[in-house]
């Protein structure tokens, strides 16, 4: 016999089965920064614990794709033609949030609209992407100081002060802030991971609750 999940009806707005759909708990920001998530196909195959489309449902202003390459992709093209582009990678040369407003020194100047690159992916298959995509070759890199403990209790991070996409994505809104560039009310701020903490949960119940899970069963082909 052999163990399916694959046939579980998918909720195709989180991409997650229905039975742990978390549409419910996102609470959307609305931000005059534009978000646009790079999501690589492995992780966009994982439905127990991507962050990456939370982020995007979470963030009304912004665009997810889905792919290693993005060189031909027009869309991104116009995005990069049309706004102030950086994106979120931790180079030698990135600007550092945490000290440096981005738009400091294009202030006099800037009459574009910001928008930000997030990779969802892991970080080898990080290093892929914005190897090949040459288009992303020329946007500014932008970090922040790792000074959080991820609360991804259910995914072991490479580094001990790894975030998830969602997290990293909190971490930037509440810089973006600081340097006034977002007016984003501190209480919708708390309520940004809402739906990560949410899946985080339904996920412990799981593994606590082995016998509660829907698992179908068939035969195996011969």
């Amino acid at each position: 016999m052999q163990t399916i999940y694959g046939d579980r009806a998918k909720c195709y707005n989180c991409y997650r089965p229905k039975s742990s759909c978390m549409c419910s708990h996102i609470r959307p920001i609305a931000t005059q920064t534009k978000f646009i998530v790079l999501i690589h196909p492995k992780e966009f195959k994982k439905t127990k614990n991507g962050t990456g489309h939370l982020t995007h449902l979470s963030l009304p202003n912004s665009e997810l794709f889905m792919g290693i390459d993005f060189s031909d992709n027009a869309r991104i093209k116009e995005i990069i033609a049309t706004y102030e582009s950086f994106i979120l990678y931790p180079s030698k040369h990135a600007i550092n949030l945490s000290h440096a407003n981005p738009l400091a020194e294009k202030a006099l100047h800037v009459k574009k609209p910001m928008a930000i690159f997030l990779i969802d992916s892991t970080w080898a298959c990080s290093l892929k992407m914005m190897r090949e995509s040459k288009n992303l070759h020329g946007l500014s890199h932008i970090s922040f100081d790792s000074t959080k403990r991820s609360e991804f209790k259910i995914k072991e991070q490479p580094l001990e002060y790894c975030l998830s996409t969602i997290e990293s994505t909190l971490t930037v809104l509440e810089l973006l802030n600081q340097w006034q560039i977002e007016t984003i009310a501190q209480e919708k701020l708390e309520m940004f991971l809402t739906p990560f903490h949410a899946m985080i949960d339904y996920q412990l119940h799981c593994i606590q609750n082995p016998l509660h899970q829907a698992v179908r069963f068939k035969p195996k082909k011969s």
